[in-house]
C-alpha cells in the first residue's frame, strides 16, 4: 500500500483546491503528465526531463547491475564508501545513508578545505571505494574531488582507477575521464533526468547498491506510490492532492513550505529542499522550503507545514494538530516503515511537477543556478590569469570582521559597530520575508548549533521563516530560488579565512580559491538582483567568529 496522507486546510483554500483537483480530471491533466505533454507547463522543453517518471520499472530491469555491483564491491573488502557530488548526485544518497544507519558511506559535497581534510580523515584511502556522481562531467567541485583524491590514492597504488567507480550520463566528459583512468565501473544515467528528480535513478541506487540496500526490493516497496500517482481521477491521486496544494497555497500566499519530520528520516528534508527550491523559485516567485527550524507556538501566515514520520509518531501527530487547530494549511504523511522511502521521493518529484504547472513554470530548468556558476567562473579565470583573487574592499572593517554589501545597500545599513550593522541589516524584515543564513564554512556540529542560535534569534524576534544552508551545496539547492524567486528575502552570507588550504591538483587553483570564487560569485548574483544581502567574513578561528557574531545578533 502507499505511504498514508492526510491534508487539512482552511476553507478559502480547500475551496482553491477543490477547483484544481477538478480542473486535473476534466482536463485529463493525469494523463498529459503521464504521456508528457509539455503543455501543462509553459509548452518549452518540459517533455525531454520527464524520464523519471518510468524509471523505477527501468531500474527494476537493470537489477541485476546493482547485485552485481554490490557483490564485486564486497568480494574486494573495501571498508568505506565516499560519494562525491553536488546537489540531486549526493543528496539522495545522503538522505538514503543517514536513515539507513549506513555510517561507512561518506559523503563530499563542499570545497571548503577544512571540510575536505575531515573527510579525508575518516578514511583509510587503500580501501575506500570512491564514486563520482556528474550528469554532464563538466561540474566544477565533483571534478576537484575527483582529481584531489585520484591523484592521493595514486600515490600508495598502482592502479588507482581500480578504486572509483563513476555515475554519468552517456557521452559525458566523466565518462572519457573514468575510460581513461581505467575506472572499476562507469553506472549510465539517463540524459533526459534532471539532477534533483535523479533520487530513483542510477544516481541514487548505485549508491544504494553501494552501501549495501537491496535495491530491487527498495523499487519494488517504492511501486505502490507509482502506481497511485497514475490515478486519472485527481482527488484519488496522492501526487496531484500534494501538488495542487503547494500551488494553490502559493496563490494564497502561503510560500513558505515547513518541513517537519521524524528523527528516522530527519535528513530527508535537506532532499525536499532542494527538489522543491529549484523547481519552482523561478520567474520571481517561489516556494520556499524550511528545514529544521526550531518549533514555535505561533505561525504568521504565509506558511504551509509538510509533516513526515514512520509509523504512528505522537510527537509529529501533536504538532499537525495544533497548526492545523490554528487554521494554517498541513499535510501528514505516515510511512509505515523506513523501506518505504523510496515512495516519497516520487511522491514529492511527481507532486513538484505538479505544483509547477499550477504556478504556470517550468519546473525542470534553474537559469540562476548557472548565473552564479557564471560569476565564480569569472573569478577563478582572473585567479588563474594573475594569480590571486581580485582584490575587494569592505564597507566596514573591525570588531574582528569584514562586511560587505552593494553600493546603495551598505549607504542604507552603515553603522559604526558589527551590533549597528546587523541591527540595520535586520531591520529590514517585513512581514512575508524569509530570512536566510548562507554559510561557507565548514558543516560542522558546532558550527551547525552556532548558526542555528542566530537563526532562532532571528525567528523568535521577527517571526518570520528562516533558513540555513551550508556552502557551496545550497548553490545546486535552494540557491535557485534565493536568485530566481520573489524578492523576499534577506540574506546574511557568511564566509572566512581558510586555516590551511589544499590544492587542487593539475589546476593553478586551491580549494580555498574555488570556495571564495563560489561564494563572492554567489553574493554576487544577489546582489545584482537587488536582494538585501549582507556578507560578514570571519578570520580562520570560525567558532570564535560566530560565537562574536551570534551574541551581535542577540
Amino acid at each position: 500500500m502507499p505511504n498514508s496522507f492526510s491534508y487539512s486546510l482552511p476553507a478559502a483554500i480547500a475551496d482553491d483546491h477543490t477547483l484544481a483537483l477538478a480542473d486535473w480530471s476534466s482536463n485529463n491533466k493525469v494523463s498529459r503528465l503521464w504521456a508528457k505533454d509539455a503543455s501543462l507547463w509553459t509548452n518549452s522543453d518540459e517533455a525531454r526531463w520527464l524520464d523519471w517518471l518510468d524509471i523505477v520499472e527501468f531500474e527494476l530491469a537493470n537489477a541485476e547491475q546493482y547485485r552485481s555491483l554490490h557483490d564485486d564491491i564486497s568480494s574486494e573488502g573495501f571498508t568505506d564508501v565516499l560519494l562525491m557530488g553536488m546537489g540531486g548526485s549526493s543528496l539522495c544518497p545522503e538522505v538514503l545513508a543517514m536513515t539507513f544507519g549506513k555510517s561507512n558511506f561518506h559523503i563530499l559535497d563542499s570545497t571548503v578545505p577544512a571540510q575536505v581534510a575531515s573527510v579525508e580523515a575518516k578514511l583509510d584511502l587503500a580501501n575506500t571505494l570512491f564514486i563520482v556522481a556528474s550528469k554532464s562531467g563538466s561540474t566544477l567541485e565533483p571534478n576537484c574531488f575527483k582529481q584531489y583524491f585520484f591523484d592521493r590514492v595514486s600515490q600508495i597504488s598502482d592502479e588507482p582507477g581500480k578504486q572509483f567507480v563513476a555515475i554519468t550520463d552517456p557521452g559525458s566528459k566523466m565518462e572519457q575521464v573514468a575510460k581513461a583512468d581505467g575506472f572499476r565501473h562507469i553506472i549510465y544515467g539517463k540524459p533526459q533526468i534532471g539532477g534533483r528528480f535523479s533520487a530513483l535513478s542510477a544516481f541514487g541506487m548505485t549508491a544504494a547498491a553501494s552501501m549495501g540496500i537491496d535495491v530491487e526490493k527498495f523499487l519494488h516497496d517504492t511501486m505502490p506510490m507509482v502506481d497511485a500517482c497514475r490515478n486519472e481521477s485527481a482527488s484519488e491521486n496522492p501526487g496531484v492532492v500534494l501538488g495542487t496544494l503547494l500551488g494553490v497555497c502559493h496563490k494564497s500566499g502561503r510560500d513558505k513550505l515547513t518541513i517537519v519530520t521524524s528523527p528516522q528520516v530527519h535528513d530527508l528534508g535537506a532532499w525536499m529542499e532542494q527538489l522543491v527550491a529549484e523547481s519552482t523559485g523561478k520567474n520571481d516567485v517561489a516556494i520556499i522550503p524550511v528545514d529544521r527550524e526550531a518549533w514555535q507556538s505561533s505561525y504568521s501566515n504565509d506558511r504551509v507545514f509538510a509533516f513526515v514520520s514512520v509509523g504512528d509518531d505522537a510527537e509529529i501527530e501533536a504538532k499537525y494538530n495544533e497548526v492545523t487547530a490554528k487554521g494554517h494549511p498541513a499535510v501528514r504523511i505516515e510511512m509505515s516503515r523506513v523501506d518505504t522511502l523510496g515512495q516519497e521521493f516520487f511522491r514529492w518529484e511527481f507532486a513538484t511537477a505538479v505544483a509547477g504547472a499550477v504556478m504556470n513554470l517550468n519546473p525542470f530548468d534553474q537559469p540562476d543556478v548557472e548565473s552564479a556558476k557564471i560569476e565564480a567562473r569569472k573569478i577563478t579565470d582572473e585567479y588563474e590569469a594573475s594569480g590571486h583573487l581580485p582584490a575587494e574592499t569592505p564597507f566596514f572593517d573591525g570588531d574582528g570582521v569584514k562586511l560587505f554589501a552593494g553600493e546603495e545597500y551598505s549607504a542604507k545599513i552603515g553603522g559604526d559597530s558589527l551590533a549597528e550593522i546587523l541591527a540595520n541589516h535586520l531591520s529590514q524584515i517585513a512581514n512575508g520575508d524569509y530570512f536566510a543564513i548562507l554559510g561557507y564554512i565548514e558543516m560542522t556540529a558546532e558550527h551547525e548549533q552556532l548558526l542555528q542560535a542566530i537563526r532562532t534569534s532571528v525567528l523568535e524576534r521577527h517571526g518570520i521563516a528562516t533558513c540555513l544552508g551550508f556552502g557551496p551545496r545550497f548553490l545546486h539547492s535552494t540557491g535557485q530560488a534565493y536568485k530566481g524567486g520573489a524578492n523576499n528575502g534577506v540574506f546574511l552570507q557568511i564566509t572566512s579565512d581558510d586555516a590551511a588550504d589544499l590544492p587542487v591538483p593539475g589546476q593553478s587553483y586551491t580549494f580555498g580559491v574555488v570556495k571564495a570564487a563560489q561564494s563572492r560569485g554567489d553574493f554576487q548574483v544577489l546582489v545584482d538582483r537587488g536582494r538585501r544581502a549582507l556578507r560578514i567574513h570571519l578570520g580562520s578561528n570560525v567558532a570564535d567568529g560566530l560565537e562574536r557574531l551570534s551574541r551581535n545578533v542577540r
